[in-house]
């Protein structure tokens, strides 16, 4: 399975203003894990018709409310998969990731704009695909790429706009 993950698209509209290189990857995934703040329904309904969509509420999803939960926990080709926005301040991130979500092999969050593609204290693959729309300060935008199969993460690639 390839899984595309983006969060934090901030589309006021539909999905024409995402980044080409983000369009395409679109077209060639099985299914898009979105991280929270994709702002409208319209864009929503648009990434539906494009591909499966595993989506949680952003703090920014004000449109989305009650449609989307704030946390999803999904199993997708025998891995377990955790979705939040807010994962809270990076310095005790990923052990509070593992006590939040003990049976996640793969916990994807995001609000804080900087990519991460990192391996946890207890293993669990942490993944915050930036956001492809907006920089903020230094961080490059971004979104990430994942291939599922077996049970296990076959590829990882977390891939940055200039």
């Amino acid at each position: 399975m390839r899984l595309l993950v983006v969060a934090d698209t901030h589309l006021r509209g539909g999905i024409g203003p995402l980044p080409r290189e983000l369009h395409a990857a679109i077209g060639d995934c099985d299914a898009v894990v979105h991280a929270g703040d994709v702002t409208s329904a319209a864009a929503l309904e648009e990434l539906r018709a494009m591909a499966r969509v595993y989506a949680v509420l952003g703090n920014n999803d004000l449109e989305l409310a009650g449609e989307l939960p704030e946390l999803l926990e999904v199993e997708l080709e025998g891995i377990r998969v955790a979705v939040v926005h807010d994962a809270g301040p990076a310095g005790s991130r990923a052990g509070r990731l593992a006590r939040r979500f003990p049976a996640a092999h793969l916990v994807v969050f995001e609000h804080s704009h900087v990519p991460l593609l990192e391996e946890g204290p207890t293993g669990q693959l942490l993944v915050n695909p930036g956001s492809p729309t907006r920089r903020r300060s230094r961080s490059p935008r971004g979104f990430a790429r994942l291939e599922l199969g077996d049970g296990r993460v076959l590829r990882r690639h977390l891939q940055v706009l200039h």
